[in-house]
């Protein structure tokens, strides 16, 4: 007797787009109404900072809205009346600034030491330490981690920290600083009664259980049909906090279980959850783009395993060190490996490929998306080197459109 489900694949699939943008047709002319509604409705916005192609946190709502001012979000995360801040959400993020109260659970748990095992160590043995680089912000104003470039170096990662911004990013996970803003990708610290609202600040802090139910709940619209592990993801909640939360939600009504084609485990369905007849987007997506961020999600959504190959050695590579997929209405159909040549103020697609669901529009479509965004970055055209099976139809639809 052949399995039946609440949700096919296909509808899961239109469910989860919906619930991130894709179901809209971008605005003529992008505003901050819409950039501050595509925020709301992501939640979290995830920050990186590569920079091969554009920081990843600006991509996000250029998949949704098109070639929007990237000063737009610059002046929403670090202007003087923003609507965003930094904190650890998915991973380091921008999130709306109603956020703030719910992840003071997680600054406690910071404070406490509850957080990665090399920050959690230093904020133990050098507690004095760090308060007294908490004094001296207190006194300065807003510092860099090289104000307090002392300690020895290693060669890369956390351990070429200087002890002075282990200190800083310490006081950044408990919560005491924020970012004021940011030089370059540097991040400028200060306290953060100075930086946020007065009206947040004022918030009462929620319980812990109260915040993680909050979490999930944003967590479920965001993502409109979601797997426990799913949800736990989107704001890398705890597991045990996750589960109980995911519970009381369904137990509520606030999450509704069903089955869905192609998922192992059982899912829940946002009630307010909106299932699209049709949808028809074209984007390319960060590889950090909350859609497709949760690798195995994507699979079970897309039938596609998207792998982040930037540590991969470049001959071990399949795809690319920047890859981006191509999302063709309800479809990923390709992917491309870009780099911003900046010098050349050329875009560069240095390989693309494509997947099981490409149609015989598919390099056209891709053509115009490619060229939105070149436009976008700045750069004068897109070119197309020779590597991987869509190269060859990509650069003959780039030049059919006088892009290439």
């Amino acid at each position: 007797m052949k399995k039946t489900f609440d949700l096919s694949a296909r509808q899961a699939r239109r469910i989860g787009l919906a619930a991130q943008g894709f179901a809209e047709a971008r605005p003529a002319s992008a505003t901050r109404r819409h950039f501050a509604k595509t925020a709301k409705r992501l939640g979290v916005i995830q920050l990186d900072s590569v920079n091969v192609l554009v920081r990843t946190h600006y991509l996000p709502a250029f998949s949704r809205l098109g070639g929007y001012p990237q000063a737009l979000l610059e002046k929403e995360a670090w202007g003087k009346k923003r609507s965003l801040f930094e904190y650890w959400g998915h991973e380091a993020s921008l999130m709306p600034l109603s956020l703030q109260p719910l992840l003071r659970w997680r600054m406690a748990r910071a404070e406490a030491g509850e957080l990665w095992g090399g920050l959690a160590r230093f904020g133990k043995e050098r507690r004095a330490y760090v308060k007294s680089v908490l004094a001296e912000i207190e006194k300065r104003g807003p510092v860099t981690g090289g104000d307090f470039a002392t300690g020895p170096r290693g060669s890369s990662g956390w351990w070429s920290w200087s002890d002075g911004k282990r200190a800083l990013e310490w006081l950044f996970w408990a919560g005491h600083v924020t970012t004021a803003t940011r030089r370059g990708f540097e991040r400028v610290y200060d306290l953060t009664e100075r930086v946020m609202p007065p009206a947040i600040l004022s918030v009462p802090t929620p319980s812990e259980a109260d915040a993680q139910r909050e979490l999930v709940r944003m967590a479920s619209r965001a993502m409109g049909v979601a797997t426990e592990a799913d949800l736990r993801d989107y704001f890398r909640l705890p597991l045990q906090g996750a589960r109980a939360r995911v519970q009381e939600l369904v137990e509520a009504g606030e999450l509704l279980p069903v089955t869905v084609e192609g998922f192992s485990k059982p899912a829940y369905l946002h009630p307010e959850a909106q299932t699209p007849r049709r949808i028809a987007a074209h984007a390319l997506l960060s590889p950090f783009d909350n859609l497709i961020w949760f690798r195995d999600r994507t699979e079970r959504l897309f039938g596609v395993k998207i792998r982040l190959e930037i540590y991969t050695p470049a001959e071990k590579r399949t795809h690319g060190y920047y890859v981006l997929p191509f999302l063709e209405g309800d479809t990923l159909t390709a992917r491309v490996d870009l780099k911003a040549d900046r010098k050349a103020n050329v875009l560069r697609v240095q390989a693309a490929h494509t997947e099981p669901g490409a149609g015989p529009n598919t390099p056209e479509l891709l053509a115009a998306e490619l060229s939105g965004m070149a436009e976008w970055l700045g750069m004068e055209r897109v070119e197309v080197a020779g590597r991987g099976n869509l190269a060859g139809a990509l650069r003959t639809a780039l030049v059919a459109n006088g892009i290439g």
